[in-house]
């Protein structure tokens, strides 16, 4: 049965989250707030919070700069996973990830049809590893971080989880 294991100590990640919005601001980017207080109330440290317009080498340029730091071990975006011209997560994701993690937007898809039908599958959301640091592209509305974060990521970075989880492969994501 999956679920948390007691006998192991909660290990800490750090998280940064990146909002694409050519319009939101910090008081009105309530996607990032809500995840991260999520992250927060999981017991994991945001090291950083940024919001960057709909352009895709500013993205580029973000998800660079964090899969070089050290003290960040996942990434967060919110917004620019649908189909529109102006949505460019996935590809930003893509153009520094090693690998994808399919699984992910699938899981996702499923998870957020329940509450808004067959709406999900405008959803492009998609998980990926870059230098060892995990990027998961979420759409922007409030309600699909929640699903995600409530629904997949709450379990996979808490290192407890069993019978697997992402967080304890942090360390061997770049073995060769």
């Amino acid at each position: 049965m999956p679920g948390i294991d007691e006998g192991r100590e909660f290990r800490s990640l750090g998280v940064a989250i990146l909002t694409l919005s050519d319009t939101r601001t910090e008081e009105t980017d309530t996607s990032g707030a809500t995840l991260r207080d999520r992250a927060v109330s999981a017991g994991h440290r945001v090291v950083d919070k940024v919001i960057v317009t709909d352009d895709l080498a500013l993205v580029q340029s973000q998800l660079r700069s964090w899969v070089e730091r050290a003290d960040v071990n996942i990434i967060l975006t919110t917004g620019g996973t649908g189909v529109t011209g102006r949505d460019i997560a996935p590809e930003a994701v893509r153009s520094v990830a090693e690998k994808e993690i399919p699984g992910f937007g699938e899981l996702f898809r499923w998870l957020s049809y329940e509450h808004i039908g067959t709406s999900t599958i405008q959803s492009r959301a998609m998980g990926a590893v870059a230098n060892g640091t995990y990027i998961f592209a979420l759409p922007g509305s409030t309600g699909a971080c929640r699903d995600a974060w409530d629904g997949i990521l709450i379990h996979q970075l808490d290192n407890r989880y069993r019978p697997c989880n992402f967080a304890e492969l942090i360390p061997r994501l770049q073995e060769q």
